[in-house]
């Protein structure tokens, strides 16, 4: 016999949560179909404490788990009933968009005719011919073409924006009211919109016709400042986070004015900005630039007034070991054979272990360049200090944890085939974010958004002809 341990939603496809079942000698995969759990169901397995594949052999007596795939779907989401007008392209845009077709709004993505959201060109790397990059942060969206140039897509627009909630754009500023849509002419059409615009830097003021691209904003807000090794080159974040910082903050603050319109009946006008997400994300540094006048510059891995907190050199790779309280430093000595700095008077307490950090982080880097990542993680854990490796992408997305808490969305495109994206970040039980669209080809729901919006076949066939759709 063995033992079956299944997590989370897993659960209604058997009773119990664990069972005792006959599978020594067939796989996983075997074991799983035979007591009714579907493939595409389970997104991990763990063999006695040991991640697999499920064409995993099992043995008598081997207690396999297996984790949940991204759960949500079937009940609706927070944003049912909501519908977004997209007029945005690149990142910062379609991030904000993602996120709230991600919890449910019915969000239709309006594109020039023959071109499309500029990322549809951002390759390589492509899948099947289409861009990677695009496909990561367009699922859950409608695509419709539309000239916003001539006067009958104007006309087209208007309609649209009729039966929204949220219209989103980041075009350069003043580039919607060149095109006959300013706030005001927004706010005629339906007081109820919500109209949020997201910039680098602002609608108006001094920086309101600068460009912007990830890299400039990560600049000009501080956070490169701060990024990398003392005395190196500034450093940019690894992920375009300044783009999708003011996605996630535009987010936000729709579903707030969403909330707020249920009180007032009003819509209102967001600005969004680049620079101001990366000033929010200061924190800390701010806080010490504000206190005395110091102007943080890089620390590396290492935090200015924790000791030991930061990474170490393991001896097959790298791990990040944090000790915030004396508590922690004591468990860490002792899991890792370093008792005798607990009888350092150097090292009594932070304020200590801060001033002879020259003299303590040399000794913790010998011990753990002794002993494999896994080891010093292992260690640690049963310990309950915080430790994690430095995990590369194919660690992230293998990791047992990533997989249970359904951090990777897998949806079937027409063109591209299977296409996988990190996931939906939070799970909420009552109103469950999920994956229903696959990111649109370009155009691909032109007829049926138009047909909604009371559009006759010969109306739609007339505009193809002009070239407004």
């Amino acid at each position: 016999m063995i033992r079956l341990v299944l997590h989370g939603e897993l659960r209604q496809y058997a009773p119990g949560k664990v069972l005792e079942v006959r599978g020594a000698g067939r796989s996983v995969g075997e074991v799983l179909r035979a007591v009714g759990v579907p493939a595409e169901a389970s997104a991990a397995y763990v063999v006695n404490g040991e991640q697999c594949e499920p064409t995993t052999v099992l043995r008598e007596g081997d207690e396999v788990e297996v984790l949940p795939a991204i759960s949500g779907g079937a009940a609706e989401g927070a944003l049912a009933g909501i519908r977004v007008i997209d007029l945005t392209r690149a990142l910062a845009g379609p991030y904000c968009t993602l996120m709230l077709g991600d919890h449910g709004a019915d969000v239709i993505k309006v594109e020039l005719p023959g071109v499309g959201d500029e990322t549809r060109e951002w390759a390589p790397p492509y899948i099947n011919g289409v861009s990677a990059y695009y496909l990561s942060i367009n699922r859950n969206k409608r695509s419709v073409t539309l000239d916003l140039k001539h006067p009958d897509g104007k006309k087209v627009l208007e309609r649209l924006i009729e039966r929204a909630d949220v219209v989103v754009e980041n075009f350069s500023p003043g580039t919607l009211e060149r095109l006959g849509f300013p706030p005001s002419r927004i706010r005629e059409i339906d007081r109820r919109v919500i109209l949020c615009r997201i910039s680098g830097f602002g609608q108006d003021g001094p920086g309101r016709a600068w460009p912007a691209y990830d890299l400039i904003v990560q600049g000009l807000g501080g956070m490169m400042s701060l990024t990398g090794q003392p005395g190196g080159m500034p450093t940019m974040v690894g992920v375009p986070e300044a783009d999708m910082i003011a996605g996630m903050f535009a987010a936000f603050a729709i579903a707030a004015a969403l909330h707020a319109r249920e009180r007032t009946g009003e819509g209102q006008v967001i600005d969004a900005t680049m620079i101001g997400g990366q000033v929010a994300l200061l924190s800390r540094q701010a806080a010490r630039y504000f206190a005395d006048g110091t102007v943080p510059a890089p620390e590396g891995n290492v935090h200015a007034s924790i000791v030991p907190y930061q990474t170490f050199h393991a001896a097959d790779g790298y791990v990040n070991v944090c000790c915030g309280n004396n508590a922690l430093f004591e468990r860490m000595c002792r899991a890792l054979d370093l008792e005798d700095l607990l009888g350092d008077a150097r090292f009594a307490d932070n304020a200590k272990r801060v001033a002879h950090r020259d003299a303590l982080v040399p000794a913790i880097e010998r011990r753990l360049s002794e002993l494999p990542k896994n080891e010093v993680v292992r260690r640690l854990r049963e310990a309950n200090v915080p430790v994690g490796p430095i995990s590369d992408l194919h660690e992230v997305f293998t990791d047992p944890v990533v997989r249970h808490l359904g951090l990777i969305a897998e949806v079937d495109h027409p063109v591209a085939g299977s296409v996988r994206a990190p996931g939906i970040p939070v799970r909420m039980d009552g109103t469950p974010p999920s994956v229903r669209r696959h990111p649109p080809v370009l155009g691909e729901h032109t007829d049926e958004v138009l047909s909604e919006s009371g559009y006759t076949p010969e109306e739609i066939l007339a505009l193809r002809r002009e070239g407004v759709v």
